[in-house]
Formats: structure tokens, sequence, C-alpha cells
């Protein structure tokens, strides 16, 4: 299974790094995970060095959308993680710290293996909502502009777009527009 999360890393100068990933998890307990970055990645540079990080569930969909789109102008709050060199995000819903075990970094994609040496909940996830999962799926739709036909893409926003109008809030509202603000922007630039 694939889960959508959030990963912080450190970067050269020891600073918090946020980037989304979509690690291959075995269920909803794990003791280990497998991240699948671009060798060019920012997250694949800082694990190569550093080798430890912290993976994060989430259930605040505006902190996605700005992350997967480099939208993020700002981390949010952080505090020190446990067992590994690195940052827990305040807010999530669940943390994994953990420790690189390999790295086969011979394909574009590099595999990361990794295993969890900490795992603590901060607050409950708020439960399933469409409208977040629409602005999760447009995320993703939005990271993948250069590699899509943009009418496509277009057409994926207009019916995400209604389900985020149906069942979302501020924040999904929020986010809805800033993706479909990145998808202008690849459109005007084509």
């Amino acid at each position: 299974m694939i889960l959508e999360a959030l990963v912080t890393t450190l970067d050269h100068a020891g600073a918090p790094h946020l980037a989304p990933m979509g690690p291959r998890v075995p269920g909803p307990t794990f003791e280990r995970f497998v991240l699948r970055p671009f060798n060019t990645s920012n997250t694949y540079k800082n694990l190569l060095k550093h080798r430890e990080g912290v993976l994060h569930v989430t259930d605040d969909a505006l902190l996605m959308a700005r992350a997967a789109v480099g939208e993020l102008r700002e981390l949010p709050a952080v505090r020190p993680a446990e067992r590994v060199r690195g940052f827990v995000l305040a807010d999530c819903c669940r943390y994994f710290e953990f420790a690189v075990r390999s790295i086969d970094d011979t394909t574009e994609r590099v595999t990361i293996e990794a295993e969890v040496v900490c795992a603590r909940t901060v607050r409950d996830f708020f439960g399933f909502n469409r409208a977040r999962n629409a602005v999760l799926e447009a995320a993703i739709f939005a990271t993948r502009l250069h590699l899509l036909p943009l009418a496509e893409v277009r057409a994926e926003f207009a019916k995400l777009r209604v389900i985020v109008d149906k069942t979302g809030g501020a924040p999904e509202q929020q986010a809805m527009e800033l993706l479909e603000a990145k998808l202008r922007a690849a459109e005007a630039g084509r």
C-alpha cells in the first residue's frame, strides 16, 4: 500500500526540509517502509548524507498541497525528534522516526529501505473527508503538470473542484485554488 505522507529530513545545514512522499507501507502498523524519491530530489540527497528522518501522517490537505507544489513559504511548527537527528511536525496525526537501512540509487527512482525506530500519535485523525481526498488527488496531478496533457489535468481538476465545493471547508478551498493557479500558470507557459 502507498501512504500519502510528509517526510522531514535534515538539509546540508542541519535545518528541516519537508517534502511529500508516498512510501510503500505494509499496513496501518508498520516497522519498515520503502521510499522512492527521484535521484534529483533534496530528500534523497539529505537521506544519503544523514540517513535519518521522520515520516508524518496528516489530515492537513492544505499543507500537503503547498508542500507538493513548492508553495510552502515557511515550515509549520516543528520540534526535535526523540530518537533520530530530525524534526517532528507539531500538528501531525502520527509520526514515525526512521533510520535508513539501505539505498539503491542505480535508477532514476531511488529505493530507500527504512526502519521505524520510534512511532508516536500526536492527535486523532480527523476522519475521511471527500474534499481533502480530492485536494490530495489534485496535488498529485499538479506535481505532474510537466508530464501529463494539460487538458486532461484541467478535466480532472473540474471533477475534483465539484467535490471540494460540496464537502470542503476554507482550507480545502484555499488548497484547490492554489493548485488551480499552478495549472493556469502551466497552461500560460505552454
